[in-house]
This record gives structure tokens, C-alpha cells and sequence, in this order.
């Protein structure tokens, strides 16, 4: 345990930053899976509401630094490919 002011300071916005950016991670997946489940499913009107919810939480994900901005705009690409794909089926 730190014992300088700053430094203790410090070790509690670290851990409350890493509680935020946990959070925020796991929506973010919970986003990105629930539109790759709506993808596989047959419905495209829930598959591009569930797309859109993604691409807006991947890009906010890539303002707060969470992931990096290429990783983000592969997993949109992908994601709108298939629904691509999928509306093309339909």
C-alpha cells in the first residue's frame, strides 16, 4: 500500500477506472453477441436493429480508448458483411 497522497489517490482512480472500463467492455461484447445471434437468425429488420446498437457502442468503445479503432472497424465490417448476406438471402 502506497504511502505518498498522490500515490493512494491514484491507486483508487486506477481501480475505479478498471471497474468502468470492465463494464463498459463486457456491454460492449453483450452488444456485439446478441447482434451476431440476431445475424444467424432469420429476422434482417431485428438483425439491423441489433447492428446498429453494435456499430454504436463499438464506436464508443473506440472514443473512451477501450479497444482500438482498426479492431473496432473489423468487427463492424464482418458484422455488416454477413447481414449483407443475409438480406441478400431474404
Amino acid at each position: 500500500m502506497p504511502n505518498i497522497k498522490s500515490a493512494i489517490k491514484r491507486v483508487k482512480t486506477n481501480e475505479k477506472r478498471r471497474a468502468l472500463n470492465a463494464s463498459q467492455k463486457s456491454a460492449l461484447r453483450s452488444a456485439v453477441k446478441s447482434a451476431d445471434q440476431a445475424i444467424a437468425g432469420t429476422d434482417v429488420d431485428a438483425a439491423k436493429a441489433a447492428l446498429v446498437v453494435a456499430t454504436k457502442k463499438l464506436d464508443k468503445a473506440v472514443t473512451k480508448g477501450l479497444i482500438h479503432k482498426n479492431a473496432a472497424a473489423r468487427k463492424k465490417s464482418r458484422l455488416a458483411k454477413r447481414l449483407n448476406s443475409l438480406s441478400a438471402q431474404a
